[in-house]
């Protein structure tokens, strides 16, 4: 069972729900310590008053906000959490939005809230989880955590309301100056893309493609060192190929996401537009009625003597 990160409650309109915060995640990493290259000892950070000299405790460790390098203002965690905002003892719901208005960039890491006690659990799955699943929207709510308000986005997940830590609008950067120069894009390049996009798609996201494999490999590297194994070898990576012709390179790409998933057929998944003509080169391939009709008549009179020739023809006998 993970542990309760924080405890508070839901504030929807009138109704409050009492709730337990835990992680939504865990992290598999594999974590490195650092040490002394030369005896192997352990190198570990230590926490030293500048005034003093010396070593001290976490106990003996507080917060403060340096006003000027004389004057250090002490907060404590009491004052911390009793501060005088509505958010800091719950999550206080502002609105309720389509999930598809809410930008990906502003979603964060995920907890799972859990219903306190017996009097949590009826309110929790009546007005929340039953609410939320049916509506297909989200609920948009502000908290206080760890120094600092935050805006969060509520939903419903496997039965359970989720909360996700959200970015304030102004925290996310303006990408106007990364934007490439403007290109011409063809209707045919598009098309390609799609039929990229189409091979690659598919319903869920299980499968080994979605393994940590940097965190397998890694085990191995550790695993060979431990018994003085030689270390795996490292697969030689493809030089990436320069882009000439962005469509032959599309149509490769789709062959290969085919290949790969073991599907046959031609890599081509839409009919590609073909390329239209000027409509000067076709007005010079016109030519007139009359020419047309004469070349019709030459055709029809020699494919009526074809005709006569093979009927007087006998059949080869086997």
């Amino acid at each position: 069972m993970p542990r309760t990160i924080w405890s508070g409650a839901i504030s929807f309109g009138l109704v409050t729900v009492p709730i337990n915060v835990v992680s939504a995640t865990e992290d598999h990493s594999i974590r490195f310590h650092q040490y002394h290259l030369e005896d192997g000892g352990r190198i570990r950070t230590r926490k030293v008053c500048e005034l003093e000299d010396c070593e001290v405790g976490q106990g003996e460790i507080g917060k403060g906000y340096e006003v000027t390098k004389t004057q250090v203002i002490p907060i404590s965690d009491e004052e911390l959490r009793d501060l005088p905002l509505p958010t800091a003892k719950s999550i206080e719901i502002e609105a309720f939005v389509p999930l598809e208005s809410v930008d990906p960039i502003r979603i964060g890491e995920g907890y799972y809230l859990q219903p306190a006690g017996q009097v949590a659990a009826k309110p929790y799955k009546l007005l929340l989880r039953q609410a939320l699943a049916r509506s297909a929207k989200v609920a948009v709510a502000k908290y206080a955590w760890s120094g600092r308000e935050r805006l969060g986005l509520l939903r419903v997940r496997d039965d359970v309301i989720v909360l996700h830590a959200m970015r304030w609008p102004d925290e996310i950067r303006d990408p106007a100056e990364l934007l490439p120069p403007p290109v011409e894009i063809s209707q045919e390049e598009i098309d390609g893309a799609l039929a990229l996009m189409d091979t690659m798609t598919r319903e869920d996201l299980e499968g080994e493609e979605f393994r940590d494999t940097y965190t397998d490999a890694l085990a191995q590297v550790i695993e060979a060192k431990q018994g003085d194994k030689p270390l795996p070898e490292a697969p030689q990576p493809e030089e990436p190929g320069k882009v000439l012709d962005l469509m032959a390179a599309l149509t490769e790409s789709v062959s290969k996401a085919k290949a790969t998933r073991g599907e046959t057929g031609d890599a081509a998944v839409h009919d590609l537009p073909k390329k239209k003509t000027t409509a000067k080169k076709t007005a010079a391939k016109k030519t007139p009625a009359k020419m047309t009709a004469s070349k019709t008549e030459q055709k029809t009179a020699a494919a009526k003597k074809t005709t006569k020739k093979a009927a007087g023809r006998r059949p080869r006998s086997a």
